[in-house]
């Protein structure tokens, strides 16, 4: 049997609302979810003598320390069949940097190990096993952009253009978990729900309840997202808890544009993407990624 490869897409978020926290920790989100056409490539090759998996980041574990080789595991418990397969991830997501870089791998991982055993699992079976991986994992089995409740694994599809995204990640490390312990709850105002909103529009809905929090711990990001804002982009924020922040552009070429310029003075991580809309094959879409 050939080698099976599939993409891993990166997401931002368009919106994120903080309603509450939850009694287990976690806590209460309605988030709009964007995945784009920045991938992780992960090929799954049949063969060997049990599970094995390597990376091309030398950060990353190569065991139960990563999310790729838990997914298989809970496959392999899943379905009662023994793994004979070996599993390469290329990365192209930055790491911790609030694109669910991680989280779609092991969506990825899930979708392609069912597609090589004949589809044992059913869609709700494969949710169910994402859902034990991590909150955004489930959104990642779908392709398209949705409105996410719950800890975001309450999913509903949500029909957007096809906008292009710059981003930019300066590298400095933010912690998730401090953002949501500083995140003041008794501040955050409320807003009319995503399915209200027109999505040709996205200047009157773009927001994140994380970003004062995530800004106030590096406040840099301030300056990227005023440069985005200068080079045209129609809206601008940080994705999830940061550090990434992402301008949103008319269409790919636009953002591919505004990419070279603000590599002239921007020294970090940056690319241009397309934002998916869930209906384009792979093939269509690997290429419309630049690595500014």
């Amino acid at each position: 049997m050939e080698p099976l490869r599939r993409l891993c897409p990166a997401k931002v978020n368009l919106y994120l609302r903080v309603l509450r926290k939850r009694p287990d920790g976690y806590h209460e989100l309605v988030t709009v979810m964007q995945p784009l056409s920045l991938a992780d490539e992960l090929t799954v090759t049949p063969g060997g003598s049990g599970l094995s998996f390597s990376c091309d980041h030398p950060g990353l574990p190569r065991g139960p320390g990563n999310l790729v080789w838990r997914a298989a595991r809970l496959f392999e418990e899943a379905t009662g069949h023994p793994l004979r397969v070996r599993l390469s991830l290329k990365k192209r997501i930055p790491v911790a940097a609030g694109l669910g870089g991680g989280s779609s791998d092991a969506a990825g991982a899930l979708l392609a190990l069912n597609q090589l055993a004949g589809e044992p699992l059913i869609q709700e079976d494969l949710h169910r096993l994402a859902r034990r991986l991590g909150a955004d994992v489930p959104f990642f089995l779908l392709g398209g952009p949705v409105v996410a409740r719950g800890i975001g694994d309450r999913l509903s599809p949500l029909a957007l253009p096809a906008y292009g995204y710059l981003l930019a990640n300066p590298g400095v490390p933010l912690s998730t978990r401090w953002v949501y312990e500083n995140l003041d709850l008794s501040r955050l105002a409320s807003r009319p729900e995503p399915e209200a909103w027109d999505p040709g529009r996205p200047q009157e809905w773009v927001r994140n309840d994380l970003e004062s929090v995530a800004l106030r711990r590096v406040p840099e990001l301030a300056d990227l997202l005023r440069q985005l804002n200068e080079l045209g982009a129609v809206a601008e924020a940080v994705s999830g808890s940061g550090p990434t922040v992402f301008g949103l552009f008319p269409d790919p070429e636009t953002a591919r544009d505004a990419a070279g310029k603000m590599r002239q003075t921007f020294p970090g991580w940056l690319a241009a993407a397309r934002g998916l809309t869930g209906t384009e094959p792979s093939d269509l879409w690997e290429q419309d990624v630049w690595m500014i």
